[in-house]
């Protein structure tokens, strides 16, 4: 191995906070862009504070439940451990929320401060809007993998023990729920009540500023598109970053010497790799002058790709000899991943046929177009689940064939699935990138035209720019799933290693087993529906107030009067807010009865059955939505009688149903998956511990 172990810890370490000041000059040169127009800077202010209000509220209470869970997890691991595991979980625990909770306000700050400057560049056409909205991005990009790979590597550098790591991504697992599921409520229900009332029944444009509701729909874009998926994706690294860390310890543990150390933090470096990868990758990003806007973020994407793969190939050949097996896995993520964009654009991108598809189903009526929406939602389940099916049995082949000899296949087979996992995440601050693009373009429309610039603008830089963010936002969202399986995955196998020497047998065929898996796959569906409920009462409470607004004052329609924003930004808030509960408590609690009621072989089901139900789901949430959305931009862009024709009327319907699925219940799949699996992992020995004691109490009970 070349270097020592130190060196390479060094290496993780030193890459991350390159990664920062990568972001921090960007985020800087961002910031020296001029905002010359007073009203364009007067619709941002109400934006941002809109948005810092909401977050605050969250935030307050996610950190009130935060901190109770501190305790329980010290006092849990006090008594059943040792006072330095208590409080080295506990720690981990706040650490992970908090680090979950900044990547978070991360993206939502920038993304404020980039849209209105989206806007004014604008004016001077496609490519300098462009650069605007994907530096933006690329702050938050950068940013938030940086902050999960240097709390990784910290964490190891003093712990030493991946293990004692759970706790960290439980707390980041758990913040994301939380952001995604307020964040999502929000945006969704300020966008779906907005264009109920603004465009089916006053027939104004979306952003129209007498609809008292476009702020709140801002809002919503950057506490739910920007804030939540910085904690969704913060989180996503942490977890499938330490599950490869966790086999890799597993395989260390076992008395294999293949991997030694290096084998635990070899996920990380691959991480650093990646991110060094990224920041070439942004150097890419730039459009010909006949080329799509989406061909020129994919070059960015293309180029971190091949020079994350050059790296692989380099650390491999320095720290394992060449290994080719390991290498392959790499590329085997690399793969599922660019398949899985691809296949997301072909669903969600105006050039292919699904979306023309829908649209042209508008013009039949509401039914056919959620209809068609629907069909092509659930197709797109197929290809992708066949990908990464066919990469985890390759990369479990492969490895096993190839280490079989020196680990046991098995072992080696799984670490090889989360070296795949890894290299799969090395993308990450890339994809964030693209990601963030997609708000930040949106929210730079809505101010355009609620500051009255000129319809040329709107037309031919903000309008094009939207409708490619819709197809970024489905492509991460289902990259995040993609990735969410492959980490799950990993910790089941973590999972079902733990408990081996106790419960040996986790087979299909035990009742237990079985009742286990019936209740995970049908947890999301309960989970969703409650989501879903959640948007339509906000949507609700904001199709209230704006009617009650146009009724009580009818200068704001004829532009005399100035709605008041502030109202609908509150009423969706406390809506948001008030549902925020009831989701933290399906994810965590669900295991924790099952485990305890039922025992760690129907929990074993349960983390399989949540992975199996989830994710076809989610993916048919995610990508459904994405497609009836561009389907009513397809018809606003002039095809099958444009805006206002009753073909615009159905996909603006279809649009809000799917709007639900895309950004709401969708994506926060993704962290329920895993809180359900880290809690389990985290508290697995806990739950042995009570079963074997009431094994022993049913027994002395027979005998007396």
């Amino acid at each position: 191995m070349y270097g020592t172990l130190f060196d390479w810890e060094l290496f993780v370490l030193v890459v991350s906070l390159i990664g920062l000041v990568y972001a921090a000059v960007q985020s800087y040169m961002l910031l020296r862009i001029p905002v010359d127009d007073r009203k364009a800077q007067e619709i941002s202010d109400y934006v941002k504070a809109g948005s810092n209000a909401f977050m605050k509220r969250q935030y307050t209470w996610v950190f009130i439940f935060a901190i109770v869970l501190t305790f329980v997890i010290f006092l849990a691991f006090t008594v059943i451990g040792s006072l330095t595991e208590g409080w080295k979980l506990a720690l981990g625990f706040i650490v992970g929320s908090t680090g979950s909770a900044v990547a978070g306000l991360v993206g939502m700050n920038i993304s404020i401060r980039s849209n209105v400057r989206c806007a004014i560049r604008a004016k001077s056409g496609l490519d300098p809007a462009l650069k605007v909205a994907f530096r933006g991005g690329s702050v938050t990009g950068l940013s938030v993998v940086s902050l999960a790979l240097l709390g990784l590597i910290a964490f190891y550098m003093v712990y030493k023990d991946p293990t004692l790591m759970v706790g960290y991504i439980f707390g980041a697992s758990l913040v994301s729920l939380f952001a995604r599921v307020g964040g999502g409520i929000f945006t969704k229900g300020a966008d779906v009540g907005a264009d109920l009332v603004g465009k089916v029944e006053a027939g104004i444009p979306e952003d129209d500023p007498r609809n008292p509701a476009t702020i709140a729909d801002n809002v919503g874009d950057n506490v739910g598109d920007c804030a939540g998926m910085g904690a969704d994706l913060f989180e996503t690294y942490v977890v499938t970053a330490l599950a490869a860390m966790l086999l890799g310890f597993l395989v260390y543990s076992s008395g294999f010497t293949f991997l030694g150390k290096v084998g635990i933090i070899f996920p990380l470096i691959l991480g650093a790799i990646g991110i060094l990868s990224s920041i070439i990758g942004t150097f890419f990003v730039r459009k010909g002058s006949k080329e799509r806007i989406m061909t020129a973020l994919y070059k960015g994407l293309i180029a971190t790709v091949i020079m994350s793969e050059i790296g692989f190939y380099i650390v491999d050949y320095l720290l394992l000899g060449g290994n080719y097996a390991i290498f392959v896995d790499t590329l085997i993520g690399s793969i599922i991943m660019l398949v899985m964009v691809y296949i997301t654009e072909y669903y969600t991108s105006e050039r292919y046929g699904p979306v023309a598809k829908i649209a042209k189903a508008s013009t039949t009526g509401v039914g056919t177009n959620i209809i068609t929406g629907l069909g092509y939602g659930l197709q797109a389940v197929f290809i992708p689940s066949i990908v990464i099916a066919g990469g985890i049995l390759t990369a479990y082949g492969i490895t096993a064939y190839s280490l079989g000899s020196q680990l046991t296949p098995d072992l080696a087979g799984l670490y090889g699935i989360g070296i795949a996992a890894a290299s799969l995440l090395s993308a990450t601050g890339m994809i964030i990138s693209i990601d963030s693009y997609g708000p930040i373009t949106d929210n730079a429309g809505g101010i355009a035209e609620m500051a009255g610039f000129d319809e040329k603008t709107r037309r031919e830089v903000t309008d094009p720019l939207d409708a490619v963010g819709n197809t970024t936002k489905a492509v991460t969202k289902g990259y995040a799933i993609g990735s969410a399986l492959l980490a799950a995955l990993t910790l089941f196998a973590a999972f079902r290693i733990d408990i081996e020497n106790v419960f040996p047998f986790l087979e299909i065929d035990n009742p237990l087993v079985l009742v286990g898996l019936f209740i995970g796959a049908i947890l999301p569906f309960f989970f969703t529906s409650y989501l879903m409920n959640s948007v339509g009462k906000a949507a609700y409470a904001i199709v209230e107030e704006v009617r009650r607004q146009f009724s009580a004052d009818k200068g704001i329609m004829e532009g005399t009067s100035r709605p008041d924003y502030g109202k609908a930004v509150d009423i969706v808030t406390k809506e948001a807010l008030r549902q925020l509960a009831l989701p933290a408590i399906i994810g965590v609690g669900t295991p924790l009865l099952i485990g305890f009621i039922l025992g760690p072989l129907a929990l074993g089901g349960v983390l399989l059955g949540v992975i199996l139900g989830g994710y076809p789901l989610a993916i048919m949430m995610t990508v459904g939505g994405g497609a009836w959305d561009n389907a009513k931009k397809y018809i606003e862009q002039g095809n099958y009688g444009g805006k206002g024709s009753e073909a615009h009327k159905a996909a603006v319907v279809g649009d809000t149903v799917g709007d639900a699925t895309k950004d709401t219940a969708g994506p926060a799949i993704n962290p329920l998956i895993k809180v359900v699996n880290t809690v389990s992992i985290l508290f697995i020995s806990i739950i042995i511990s009570h079963y074997a004691i009431m094994g022993i109490i049913q027994y002395f009970y027979a005998l007396f």
